[in-house]
């Protein structure tokens, strides 16, 4: 996608730029059926949220979303499709898009790391309950993993 895709820089208020991340709904079956949904939880900020992050220098958002997913979660996963992007202004007060994708674990396992000391498999109900923010319950109530 050169060109015209959503790798391209974003201009921000004032024409400062935005900040660029992704990250994933890694999503697996569960028990009775239910779709379960892996939750990280960060220390630094003492958040749950889906894992996500900044896109490295020329990387692509589907790249970016798939590194930081598996090295907040230790789980290397497959893309399954876009799902949503989020806007808020991060904690430097600098806005930031998050574009975010349904994705299925293929392999790996999770251990605690500098970044994320647990990781929850919930079902989406129970997701609404635990994540920190809006704008993440607003995403889990999209995902369909159909």
């Amino acid at each position: 996608m050169s060109g015209s895709g959503p790798e391209r820089s974003i201009g921000g208020v004032n024409g400062a730029a935005v900040v660029k991340a992704a990250g994933g709904l890694v999503c697996r079956p569960g028990p009775g059926g239910l779709v379960e949904i892996a939750l990280v939880h960060r220390p630094r900020y003492d958040d749950w949220a889906f894992p996500k992050g900044k896109l490295d220098q020329g990387e692509t958002l589907e790249e970016a979303g798939l590194r930081e997913v598996e090295e907040e979660t230790g789980l290397r996963c497959r893309l399954l499709r876009p799902l949503a992007c989020t806007e808020y202004r991060d904690g430097k007060g600098r806005d930031k898009v998050v574009f975010y994708w349904v994705m299925k674990p293929v392999g790996g396992s999770f251990q605690p790391n500098e970044e994320v000391d647990e990781l929850r498999w919930l079902t989406v109900e129970e997701s609404l309950e635990l994540l920190s923010y809006e704008r993440d319950r607003a995403l889990a109530l999209l995902a369909r993993f159909d």
